[in-house]
């Protein structure tokens, strides 16, 4: 359904300091040109009858003048002509600029940029982003694009085109700001690494289906690429020992099991080789005797003599120079470069103190939602135990199998479907799929979801983390369906391959600078979970909110880690006293943070933004404001960093009253 479209900008909106009021939210201020008022206006003073007539003559002659000066109707059309050929190709240069920026991070990075996004078309590559000169050649690509599209004339745009343009700044500028900072010296971690996502991707269930010959063949070159990536990587791991840039011990400790079961004792017992078991019965007996062929000396002549060089590079060399801090600011330059990671995430200038309150101040907010509702859930006891309380009651725990489990998302999907209408005009086509993780990741991996592809070859997944159905808790079933699947991730993921945008705007659900959008959407996304009527259910309510102060807990232990000293340890036990969580399970979730730092921060940060503007747009539109109105707008131009989405909701609801 196509939405409404406001009147342009007049330029690109400036991103000020972000403004804490006394009640926590944070807002954006814009400075605006201050009206004149009736005291700097002189009162008119009595006219005497020849300065009358002095008047008169001469707005006489004026007016001749005026008629002998008119614009013929010729020039006016010249005018108009000119002007359209210039909106023409201030267009062209735009389209061709943003094809080439897509293309230029495709290439580079396509797992991340491309195959995570739903774009298909670069499923055959892996690209080099890790190497020092292929980095080096991309920022400097990165730096013409931003100087040719400064040539571009803005004013000359439709409004879609100008917005476009402003992402595309927004883009190139982010990715610039983080040129100074050796992130590819860190290139593997217990939850992103290039190794263990090809393992994923042989199920052939997820954002790289292999269903038939071409798609088989696609991945198998992807496999070919991979020794010379990991040569890179450990290249690029022994520069990173020489310069002070190392993962903490703990998380080496904490990835080596991944890589491990990456090997094999023979090729056919290779994950990498699993696709070659299950190839389907349509394809030709010529073709499954050269794939299989194909997929046998790939395993055992060039991923298995890698495989093992990584392993015991990282068995030896890398865990004896593991670092036992926890945080980035005991990096070089750390400090500037975690603040820098703050910016990126988050779309607005926090430092790590700011961050760091608000987490607090939401934590004590959540607390006492909490208390309130322990009755309801049959508890009575002392309130900084009921999450522990909670965790150990059966009665939440059901489950006799993973299809049990399964099946209970799919009656919260249904109840969703139901509601859905009522609150949301802009709906996807394209249907959402329920799958288990994969076996080789469940003991690292977080329930996540997985974007559709735009040319359909592959649905959109959320994939709960089962690894013991009979301990599987129900209570935040509901808002983990609403955040990984409708109306979070999936409704804006699969929406942007449906309402006609450029390729850099369409592809970018996964990419780390629109995470306070994608996971801010998703987190407000849970929220909804009240108006569908399902925290009616005490135990689903109780699930929210803990899922909530889960991303309360992120603001405080991330920067507590990265910035304000905290180890890893204090984090953890801190994560297990608020959360009621296993120490295993908080210690999985203070990992993943810290190798990952400031990306947990975009969840609590964008969901905060998104209630703070709703809650502008209900005061000031009274009995006008529309649930799908206002979700049009936000959603309704794609993924947006956080000041864009604001001057946007703030026009939108400047034309409605």
């Amino acid at each position: 359904m196509a939405v409404k479209q406001e009147p342009a900008l007049a330029s690109p909106p400036r991103y000020g300091m972000g403004h804490t009021d006394e009640g926590g939210r944070l807002e954006l201020r814009y400075s605006v040109a201050t009206p004149t008022t009736a005291k700097d206006i002189a009162m008119p003073q009595p006219l005497s009858l020849a300065t009358l007539r002095r008047t008169t003559l001469l707005a006489c002659l004026l007016a001749g003048a005026a008629g002998a000066l008119t614009t013929p109707p010729a020039q006016a059309a010249a005018s108009a002509a000119a002007q359209a050929q210039a909106s023409a190709q201030a267009k062209k240069q735009l389209d061709r600029l943003a094809d080439a920026f897509h293309l230029a991070r495709a290439k580079y990075d396509p797992l991340l940029f491309a195959t995570a996004n739903g774009d298909s078309r670069y499923d055959d590559q892996i690209g080099l982003a890790i190497s020092p000169k292929v980095r080096a050649l991309q920022f400097a690509m990165y730096r013409q694009l931003q100087l040719r599209l400064r040539g571009v004339a803005r004013a000359a745009l439709g409004e879609q085109d100008q917005l476009t343009y402003d992402l595309l700044a927004y883009e190139l500028d982010g990715a610039l700001k983080l040129a100074p900072y050796p992130e590819h010296l860190l290139p593997l971690n217990q939850m992103d690494n290039v190794p263990s996502t090809l393992a994923n991707y042989a199920g052939g269930t997820g954002s790289q289906p292999l269903s038939t010959v071409k798609q088989h063949r696609a991945y198998l070159n992807r496999l070919n690429q991979l020794p010379a990536w990991i040569a890179q990587a450990i290249a690029n791991m022994r520069e990173g020992i020489r310069l002070g840039v190392v993962q903490p011990k703990a998380i080496t400790v904490a990835m080596l099991p991944q890589f491990q079961a990456l090997r094999s004792a023979t090729p056919e017992a290779s994950v990498f080789y699993s696709p070659a078991t299950r190839l389907p019965a349509e394809f030709s007996a010529a073709d499954q005797q050269k794939l299989s062929a194909a997929y046998r000396h790939t395993v055992a002549a060039k991923l298995a003599p890698a495989l093992e060089r990584l392993v015991r590079f990282l068995e030896t060399d890398y865990l004896a120079a593991g670092r036992a801090s926890s945080g980035w600011d005991a990096l070089p330059n750390g400090k500037a470069w975690y603040l820098a990671r703050i910016q990126d995430s988050t779309n607005l200038p926090l430092t790590p103190q700011q961050v760091h309150a608000k987490g607090l101040e939401e934590v004590a907010r959540i607390k006492q939602q909490l208390l309130a509702l322990g009755p309801q859930l049959g508890y009575d006891g002392p309130p900084q135990q009921l999450p522990q309380w909670v965790s150990a009651q059966d009665k939440f725990k059901p489950f006799r199998s993973d299809a049990e489990v399964l099946d209970a998302y799919r009656q919260i999907y249904a109840t969703v479907l139901q509601k859905l209408p009522a609150y949301y005009s802009l709906v996807p086509k394209a249907k959402l799929e329920l799958q288990l993780e994969p076996e080789l990741t469940r003991a690292t991996a977080s329930d996540h979801y997985t974007p559709s592809a735009a040319d359909g070859s592959h649905p959109g997944v959320f994939w709960p983390v089962v690894n013991d159905a009979k301990q599987y808790s129900r209570v935040e079933m509901a808002s983990l369906f609403l955040h990984e699947g409708l109306p979070g991730h999936h409704l804006h993921a699969a929406l942007l391959k449906e309402i006609g945008l450029p390729d850099f705007r369409k592809f970018s659900t996964e990419n780390p600078n629109n995470a306070a959008f994608t996971e801010g959407w998703a987190l407000y996304s849970e929220t909804m979970g009240k108006q569908f009527g399902l925290y009616d259910d005490p135990a689903y309510y109780y699930g929210h909110l803990n899922a909530e102060m889960l991303r309360a807990v992120r603001l405080v232990v991330d920067t507590g880690m990265h910035a304000l000293g905290w180890s890893r340890e204090q984090a953890i036990a801190y994560t297990v006293e608020t959360l009621g969580y296993s120490e295993a399970r908080a210690r999985n979730q203070i990992e993943r943070y810290m190798v990952i730092p400031a990306q947990a921060l975009s969840y609590k940060i964008g969901a905060l933004k998104i209630l703070e503007l709703r809650g502008r747009a209900e005061q000031a539109l009274g009995d006008k404001f529309s649930y799908p109105k206002f979700h049009a707008v936000v959603i309704g131009d794609g993924t947006l960093p956080l000041p864009i989405l604001e001057a946007r909701v703030e026009r939108w609801i400047a034309a409605s009253k």
